[in-house]
């Protein structure tokens, strides 16, 4: 196991790598100029020569090798730079909005497990009755409301039914739990729904496979209870697809919640993200989307691990 994780770890360097130049290379291809943007977007009347100034002080006059290489250092070192927009340490502006996203994201996962494995078990235990068919019709229109619309019709029936809204301002945890939760529960329960679906459906259609399987006949051939049959042989195997999907759709919204921290006024992350962009910020921009490559490779040697817990037979690093 530990050769396995030693393997996982360096392979992430030229994985982390190719994403970093792939990115960098990309956004001097597309057409725009922070500058531009920055000292005549509002129609201000600026001189070239202020321009190149603001290049040069930016860096954005050198040698794009030059400029790539200064890139590459600041990553080996953790020094991203400043934003060039904003002119504040990247670091900062990402660490201001990270802990929100990751707490939304993280909310979401919780009620996502919470409601789609007892659904997915259930909707596979009595497959084709009317249990069943209830929760389909329940994960079906999971993964056909979206979560920004889910997140309005939210809204909307906090201030029809109880007159109140969610707070405005963000407040961490650790300042105030009660405002905090009051807060966030919204934003994760509109996106924990479809999350649930995704995952029930995942739970349920693996349920009904490994019931199948030949070790679930004998194992009831043996007189051993169903429910011992479904809890200790069945839902081990059976866990194996949806922790995938829980993993990939976790990595997803902590640059995916763009729409829905629209809709209930959360500056996390994925706002940031858009604000870079349409500010041409490269170093903002190549940052966040190095942020969001390292989640979903730690979350995908996470699920990997879980793996070998789940199923004992799965042995990684074995002769």
């Amino acid at each position: 196991m530990l050769g396995y994780l030693a393997n996982r770890t360096l392979l992430m360097i030229p994985t982390l790598v190719g994403v970093a130049i792939l990115i960098f290379f990309m956004l001097r291809v597309v057409p725009g100029d922070i500058v531009e943007v920055k000292l005549r977007g509002d129609g201000g009347s600026v001189t070239q020569e202020t321009i190149e100034k603001e290049r040069a002080r930016l860096g954005l006059d050198q040698p794009m090798i030059v400029q790539f290489g200064q890139w590459m250092t600041g990553l080996a070192t953790l020094n991203l730079g400043n934003s060039m927009w904003t002119d504040r340490p990247v670091v900062e502006e990402i660490s201001l909005r990270l802990e929100l996203t990751l707490q939304v994201a993280l909310m979401a996962t919780v009620i996502a497990i919470l409601i789609a494995i007892p659904l997915g078990t259930l909707s596979a235990l009595f497959k084709d009755t009317w249990i069943d068919y209830t929760i389909r019709i329940v994960t079906i229109a999971g993964l056909a409301v979206p979560s920004f619309w889910l997140g309005m019709i939210i809204i909307l029936g906090l201030l029809y039914l109880f007159n109140w809204l969610p707070p405005i301002t963000y407040t961490p945890f650790y300042v105030d739990p009660v405002a905090n939760i009051s807060q966030l529960i919204w934003p994760a329960l509109a996106v924990g729904y479809r999350y649930s679906a995704v995952v029930a459906r995942m739970v349920r259609s693996s349920i009904v496979e490994v019931m199948k399987e030949d070790y679930i006949r004998t194992a009831r051939a043996k007189g051993v209870f169903e429910k011992l049959v479904v809890s200790r042989h069945a839902m081990r195997n059976a866990m194996l697809p949806a922790i995938t999907v829980i993993g990939l759709e976790f990595a997803f919204l902590i640059g995916g919640l763009v729409v829905t921290e629209q809709v209930f006024n959360l500056n996390g992350l994925g706002r940031l993200f858009v604000q870079a962009i349409s500010r041409n910020d490269f170093t903002l921009i190549q940052s966040i989307v190095m942020l969001i490559a390292v989640v979903f490779i730690v979350t995908n040697l996470v699920v990997d691990l879980l793996y070998a817990w789940l199923d004992p037979r799965i042995r990684y690093g074995s002769k």
